[in-house]
């Protein structure tokens, strides 16, 4: 019996991720790869994938999260990559910081900070849609304790807009809480096949995302926390299996506990998931990614 267990544990389990190539992610790409019960294999996208792969030696398939349609190809790339394997957790880890205050080059109406916080990703989970379900995922949506910041979800409509002149700390803010809502879509959408949990995985002032904002966050603020510590709080909600009875009650602080609902009350609003989570089509037709 303990023989059969030991084999068991011993069975990789697969992940897709975004974000891992940098900061944040890296670390908890290395963190994966030490585990001494559980290996793990990895398939990353990333936008510089002869770096990535160089410094991860990990499968690195080419992904620029701004692009709808090179979202659509790690897609494809991904299902090929897996064959007849299952995934066993999709992890939406990738984030930028970037404000609105000139339009991007993306094509899209909506802001970068939007189109890679949220919407390509919620999209990339429209595309996996099969294969998650077939396998049972984990679903982990990497959000913030900045959805705090949004008071008055109406004003989402002109801010996360192209060129809307929004700085990078509130947008960065409205695109997670946007996330968020995303998180909530999913968990209604595909309750009884899949898990979902989203996580906060605290101020870290060491990631990078400070400088998209073009702020400097020192190390010494309180309650910071390094890289290590971040990394750790996400590789709880991929791996923690104590959750909530409360369906509803899916946030992990990284402090290790489930926020109480009442922090993000905002974000169980059915309409506004409906409304901020279109459908593939609707993507797809507005991104003009069909004739």
């Amino acid at each position: 019996m303990a023989g059969c267990k030991a084999l068991r544990s011993a069975v990789a389990k697969t992940i897709v991720a975004t974000g891992l190539s940098s900061g944040l992610g890296f670390e908890l790409a290395r963190q994966f790869l030490v585990q001494p019960s559980q290996p793990y294999k990895l398939i990353l996208g990333a936008r510089d994938v002869p770096r990535t792969q160089a410094a991860t030696a990990l499968k690195v398939l080419p992904l620029e999260l701004s692009d709808f349609r090179s979202t659509k190809t790690f897609a494809h790339l991904t299902l090929e990559e897996l064959g007849g394997g299952g995934v066993d957790y999709l992890l939406l880890n990738a984030a930028v910081s970037d404000g609105s205050e000139t339009p991007g080059s993306h094509g899209s109406k909506w802001s970068k900070a939007f189109v890679v916080n949220h919407l390509a990703q919620h999209y990339l989970v429209h595309l996996l849609r099969e294969k998650l379900v077939e396998s049972k995922s984990r679903l982990v949506f990497v959000s913030s304790g900045a959805v705090r910041q949004v008071e008055d979800p109406s004003v989402l409509e002109g801010d996360v807009k192209d060129g809307s002149g929004v700085p990078g700390f509130k947008l960065y803010s409205e695109t997670k809480f946007v996330e968020l809502l995303g998180a909530h879509r999913w968990r209604r959408e595909l309750a009884g096949e899949c898990v979902i949990v989203a996580v906060s995985p605290g101020l870290i002032p060491g990631t990078g995302l400070g400088r998209g904002m073009g702020m400097d966050l020192p190390k010494n603020m309180p309650d910071a926390k390094s890289v290590p510590e971040g990394a750790a709080s996400i590789l709880a909600a991929l791996t923690r299996d104590d959750l909530p009875e409360d369906p509803e009650q899916i946030f992990l602080t990284s402090w290790g506990e489930w926020w109480p609902k009442d922090v993000y009350g905002k974000t169980l609003d059915r309409e506004l998931q409906e409304k901020w989570c279109p459908c593939r089509d609707e993507i797809e037709k507005e991104e003009g990614l069909v004739s």
